[in-house]
């Protein structure tokens, strides 16, 4: 390996998140030669000379020449036509979701692509490496109370009873989602809330040995102001809360999307949202109210979508601060590249060492051997 191609997220205008400089320049002293797509890091305000520093091995080219590269670095995984453009044994090194995505690990598998999915980048008690769950909750608690804090200034309730956030999953997101509700979503509002002497709010933590009874769910949504998605399931084509039970919510309650599944009924089996009939929110959009024309744009026909509160949802929670987000999965990835290029793709073992392990676990070639799909 030799080189690295980063071509630009072609996603929603509100999608600014790119690697930083300091990044670049890490791995250029690497002794990789890097190959930035015209224009990278623009919208964020960086210049090709920010990332180049003078650094010989630094260059820029083209989209087709960013791909072109030994190994390919993006964030959220490129379109599926444009994998063509990965030469056949480059790597891919990018968000990919192999458990929800099956199309797309067709399609890698097919033009040979090496791909290794950051998501799946797992140590040997199964907990992620390359992840920000911690700004997922905490970005998607923040947008939502700034809702509620317009309908009640302050977030002061008329009833002066604190606010009430039902958290489905207590996982690695909803663990801090937990922290995030109690602290209504940003610290900065939460002291002021003190100092104003506001109500609070409760977090209540329920798993799936609740949310699988009707009855108990419908007791507590009746007296929940949020109900926030933080689950991990093991059967993605049962949505966790049916349509029909969304209209447990008082009307003025928030739905909370963290979880951001996709809608995917053609695939085999069928992927849908843990919460049934809310949309799908990105970067451009993360706030939809009942009315909202999206409701109906974003979901595949045949969903149930009759019962609606105002939901909060976005496909990249993280990138809502795009830069601190960015800092943060390389401080995670530096020590897994140094790894990769030492190792290759093909001398990644699962016997090798901490982070070659967990590399390999997320290699194209690893799940679909540990899946049984080959």
């Amino acid at each position: 390996m030799h080189s690295v191609g980063f071509p630009r997220m072609r996603k929603e205008a509100g999608e600014r998140r790119v690697f930083l400089p300091e990044f670049i320049q890490f791995l250029a002293d690497m002794g990789l030669k890097i190959v930035l797509e015209d224009g990278y890091g623009s919208r964020s305000g960086f210049t090709f000379d920010d990332y180049q520093q003078g650094h010989i091995n630094v260059t820029r080219g083209s989209r087709e020449e960013a791909f072109q590269q030994d190994l390919v670095i993006v964030l959220r995984s490129p379109k599926e036509e444009e994998f063509p453009l990965i030469r056949r044994g480059a790597i891919l090194l990018s968000m990919l979701h192999y458990p929800t995505r099956p199309n797309r690990v067709k399609i890698l598998h097919e033009l040979g692509i090496r791909a290794i999915s950051m998501d799946g980048i797992v140590d040997d008690n199964n907990e992620r490496l390359v992840e920000n769950m911690r700004a997922v909750a905490w970005n998607g608690l923040e947008v939502a109370f700034d809702v509620l804090e317009k309908r009640w200034p302050g977030l002061q309730k008329p009833d002066g009873v604190p606010i009430r956030v039902l958290i489905l999953g207590a996982g690695a997101v909803g663990k801090h989602a937990v922290e995030a509700a109690t602290k209504l979503g940003n610290i900065e509002r939460n002291e002021e809330h003190i100092q104003a002497g506001g109500p609070g709010a409760v977090a209540w933590v329920v798993g799936r040995n609740v949310t699988r009874q009707p009855g108990q769910m419908q007791q507590l949504m009746q007296e929940a102001d949020m109900l926030v998605d933080a689950t991990q399931r093991r059967d993605t084509s049962r949505p966790v809360v049916p349509n029909a039970w969304i209209g447990w919510l008082p009307e003025h309650a928030v739905v909370v999307d963290l979880a951001v599944d996709p809608y995917l009924p053609n695939a085999v089996p069928p992927v849908v949202r843990g919460i049934e009939g809310i949309p799908q929110g990105n970067l451009d959009k993360y706030v939809f109210y009942p009315e909202d024309p999206d409701w109906t744009l974003t979901i595949p026909e045949g969903i149930p979508t009759q019962q609606r509160r105002v939901t909060v949802t976005c496909y990249s929670w993280p990138g809502i601060h795009p830069e601190a987000c960015m800092r943060h999965y390389a401080k995670q990835l530096q020590p897994l590249l140094e790894v990769l290029v030492e190792k290759g793709y093909e001398g990644l073992s699962p016997h090798g060492g901490y982070f070659e392990r967990a590399l390999y676990r997320a290699t194209l070639d690893g799940w679909l051997q540990a899946t049984g799909s080959v």
